[in-house]
Order: structure tokens, then C-alpha cells, then sequence
């Protein structure tokens, strides 16, 4: 969590702010009037919350007063709505977490290296859904083993012994989504 207060929170801590940064110097509403031209019946209802704070209030008050902005206006938090890339190594695999919370459903980026690696097989609770971004994968499912290509899916129940990884001298590149609940992905796409 951020320690950069809201939007919302900044609005309401100007009031008590303004009121404050005037009490602190001995000002009187009707000094501080004459000294920002502003009335003391607008000076009044912003201390007070009733008037909505604008910089074009807000500027001379903290001129006139002599303290700075951002002691009457803390910066908001921002959220950014990128998920944050940190690239973590497992086995030699590099993974790329693309959904910020751990979820019931989570994304990953994954890269596999090629390299000769004999499938172990396993299995555990959720279900996966696999895309081939780019190279070539090696799925085994139980007796079956098959390559994938760019652009092609699969989806199975983690508690089928499964395994997955770079087909051939390339590696390659997926995405993952994982449900530990053993929910299904659903897909929806557009009637052709």
C-alpha cells in the first residue's frame, strides 16, 4: 500500500489544513480577506468544507499565509494500472507474473529454454490453460504427447499427470492461466 493519501482524502484534509495554517500565523478571517481578496464568507466555507477547494483560491491563501502548498495539499496517489514485471526463475524458466493479486485465477508470461529435458510428469489441484506465443511446446497429458505451434491453446485438469516445455532447439514463449480451484477457463468470442 502506497503512502501517498487519495484523491478523495487530500479534498478532505484541506479544510482542517487551511484552518490550521491560519490559527498557527494568528490570522483573522477578515486579515486574511484583505490580503487575498477573496471574502471571508468564501474564506469561511472553504475551512469549514462547505466550499470546494480551486487553485485559484487556494494559491493566494497559501501565499498570503507564507506556508507551501503542499502543506495545505498533499499529493494523491496515483494508481498505476500496469501489473509490475518482475521476472522470477523456476527450473530454468523464466516467469513473468501478468496479474497483480495471487488470486484464484493467476497469469503468466512464461519463457522456456530448449534444452534435453525428460518430461516428469505431475499432477496437483486447478486446471491450466496454455497459448503458444511464440516456438514450439511439448505438452504431455497422461499417455498422450503432442506439439504445439504459435498461436494454438490447451486447456486440462492439473490432476491429469501432466508436463509441458520447449519441442525441439528453439525456446519457447507462453502464456498460462492457472485456477487453483480446478475452475475452467471460459473463453468468449463473437458469433462468425
Amino acid at each position: 500500500m502506497s503512502d501517498h493519501p487519495t484523491v478523495d482524502s487530500v479534498l478532505e484534509q484541506i479544510a482542517p489544513r487551511l484552518r490550521q495554517a491560519r490559527d498557527n500565523q494568528g490570522v483573522s478571517l477578515a486579515d486574511l480577506a484583505r490580503a487575498t481578496g477573496i471574502s471571508t464568507s468564501t474564506l469561511s466555507r472553504l475551512e469549514s468544507g462547505q466550499r470546494k477547494p480551486s487553485l485559484e483560491l487556494l494559491l493566494p491563501i497559501t501565499a498570503a499565509l507564507g506556508v507551501p502548498f503542499d502543506e495545505i495539499v498533499a499529493a494523491p496517489r496515483i494508481v498505476d494500472p500496469r501489473v509490475p514485471q518482475q521476472p522470477a526463475k523456476k527450473d530454468g524458466r523464466v516467469l513473468i507474473a501478468l496479474s497483480r493479486h495471487q488470486g484464484e485465477i493467476r497469469a503468466y508470461k512464461q519463457l522456456i529454454p530448449a534444452h534435453d529435458e525428460e518430461p516428469h510428469l505431475r499432477t496437483h489441484d486447478g486446471h491450466e490453460w496454455l497459448y503458444v506465443l511464440r516456438g514450439r511446446l511439448r505438452v504431455r497429458l497422461s499417455e498422450h504427447d503432442f506439439i504445439m505451434g504459435h498461436g494454438e491453446a490447451a486447456e486440462f485438469d492439473c490432476h491429469i499427470p501432466h508436463w509441458f516445455g520447449a519441442a525441439g532447439k528453439g525456446d519457447v514463449e507462453i502464456l498460462s492461466l492457472f485456477s487453483k480451484s480446478g475452475e475452467r477457463i471460459h473463453l468468449r468470442t463473437g458469433r462468425r
